[in-house]
């Protein structure tokens, strides 16, 4: 088995024999490229909350649907002094019109009355009881025609395109399609998980003692997951031998099996022959990416009526195990999804930022006004680093020059 999720030095593993490792932009492309969106589904809103838009979304009102008040003051009918209307204009009323040089009290949000030039601020006018009129303060604004009016189809019009096919659907989505007059929202299914932990050195309690150490992907990755898209149905223990194995594989029913170690040729290491036995079919297996290079993504057969389903297989180090999560889950989740792909980003290298000599190098950085800067305790085993990490850089062979722009991985926050 590849070395377990650790922070004290791990076991090793002997690399695999066998096909060449493939760089880390052919492995994300082949990660997306293996899999079409799931079907889409309409749902309530609060139901398609994190789930991806299947179809562009439209207004189906003007917003502002009439000319509002974009103040608390009084709605005007031309040039002052005014004379006050007995009246006062509130949300959710239809007022009856407004006479040329008369004035009415208005709350912020009121559909303005037909005649309504502007809208003056309360405390821009001033009122005299004794005649009944409204004027403007000494010194402040007038109410020029349109001052202070949100007006009909200022955001948008019927019709117009709001968000792309692809968007994720977040709070803010959620508001703006009930703006727009949406009850329902068409959007892709959420791929599911199933997570399988292999290691029979790993605690969930306690101490590490013994040979024995704590699992830190078991918490780590679920949350990881779901912001990803993913919809996690499972997450299981399993022992380190091929039988237990091979049955998880076998009967999970997830659009994705994600797995936890075993990736590489170590004595324990029984994935590849999981594989095998399930009918797999190796889309990638090795990649030329540290941390992380035996990191694997494998196609499984549909059976009967179950469809065919993916095989993400992580290393077993954390930091190597965060590393085959954004190189093959986070593109081939999305797909599944219906994301839009987000990126790249690119950002400065506020100092330098060593790379391998030959692969990619993944790297927990910290982004500030100046650019990136790499954090500390960034080895494979380590989460140290990552914990206080906004972004992984992801440098080419050799590194990055200080000032020199590099991609950025934008990491979950929460």
């Amino acid at each position: 088995m590849t070395p377990h999720h650790t922070a004290a030095p791990a076991r090793r593993s002997a690399p695999r024999a066998g096909r060449p490792a493939v760089t880390w932009e052919q492995a994300r492309a082949t990660a997306r490229d293996a899999v079409q969106p799931l079907p889409a589904a309409t749902l309530e809103p609060a139901d398609a909350l994190g789930h991806a838009l299947a179809a562009p979304l439209a207004a189906r009102t003007d917003l502002p649907p009439f000319d509002t008040s974009a103040m608390d003051g009084w709605a005007v009918a031309g040039p002052g002094p005014w004379r006050l209307e007995d009246r006062t204009l509130l949300a959710g009323t239809r007022p009856a019109p407004l006479r040329p040089g008369a004035a009415a009290p208005i709350a912020t949000g009121a559909r303005l009355p037909a005649g309504a030039t502007a809208v003056l601020r309360r405390e821009h006018g001033a009122t005299d009881p004794a005649t009944g009129t409204l004027h403007v303060r000494s010194a402040a604004p007038g109410a020029a025609p349109g001052t202070d009016i949100r007006v009909q189809g200022h955001e948008c019009r019927t019709g117009d395109p709001l968000l792309p096919a692809g968007a994720t659907v977040t709070p803010a989505v959620l508001g703006l399609a009930a703006a727009a007059g949406h009850d329902r929202l068409t959007v892709h299914r959420r791929p599911t998980v199933e997570l399988l932990v292999l290691g029979d050195e790993l605690l969930t309690s306690g101490l590490p003692g013994d040979g024995r150490v704590r699992d830190a992907l078991g918490p780590l990755l679920p949350p990881w997951l779901h912001a990803l898209g993913a919809e996690v149905t499972g997450h299981h223990r399993v022992p380190d031998a091929a039988a237990p194995l091979t049955e998880a594989v076998r009967r999970s029913s997830a659009d994705v099996v994600v797995t936890t170690g075993s990736t590489a040729a170590g004595p324990v290491d029984f994935l590849h022959r999981a594989l095998r036995a399930n009918g797999a079919e190796l889309l990638v297996d090795s990649v030329a990416v540290r941390p992380g290079h035996p990191m694997l993504l494998a196609a499984l057969p549909g059976t009967g009526s179950r469809p065919a389903r993916h095989l993400v297989g992580l290393p077993g180090n954390p930091l190597a195990a965060v590393a085959g999560l954004v190189t093959l889950a986070a593109p081939l989740l999305g797909r599944l999804g219906g994301r839009t792909p987000d990126g790249p980003h690119r950002a400065r290298a506020a100092a330098a930022l060593p790379g391998h000599p030959a692969d990619t190098r993944l790297v927990p950085v910290r982004r500030a006004e100046n650019g990136v800067t790499p954090l500390p305790y960034d080895g494979p085993a380590m989460l140290r680093g990552l914990a206080r990490a906004d972004h992984l850089a992801v440098l080419p062979p050799g590194g990055a020059t200080e000032g020199e722009y590099v991609t950025v991985l934008p990491l979950p926050s929460g």
